[in-house]
């Protein structure tokens, strides 16, 4: 499995609109519980992280760290951004899936 087929589906899920980027966005959509999924990029701040992950864990939406840059993430969506939220449940479970498969080639453990 390769990584960039996680970056395209960023990137589908996006035109479809189906993400908020950024930690503002992201945190409105974690309010409002809009939020299936949170993306976070390997390189975010420590501290931009910890907020956005106890705001995930008070709306119970989970947060994974995905082994790519916030400049690859932007790429794939065409916005700056390190920090997505997943805005619908199947692209949700699909992204879920493929950064696990990812991971489990590449012997590391999605936190």
């Amino acid at each position: 499995m390769n990584i960039n087929r996680l970056l395209s589906l960023l990137g589908i899920a996006r035109r479809a609109g189906k993400l908020s980027w950024g930690r503002d966005a992201v945190e409105e959509s974690l309010r409002k519980g809009k939020a299936y999924l949170v993306l976070v990029a390997e390189d975010i701040s420590a501290k931009t992280a910890a907020g956005v992950r106890f705001s995930a864990e008070r709306a119970e939406t989970p947060v994974l760290v995905i082994h790519e840059t916030i400049e690859s993430v932007s790429q794939a969506i065409g916005k700056k951004a390190g920090i997505v939220a997943v805005l619908d449940e199947g692209f949700a479970k699909a992204l879920k899936a493929r950064i696990q498969e990812a991971d489990a080639e590449k012997g590391r453990e999605s936190v």
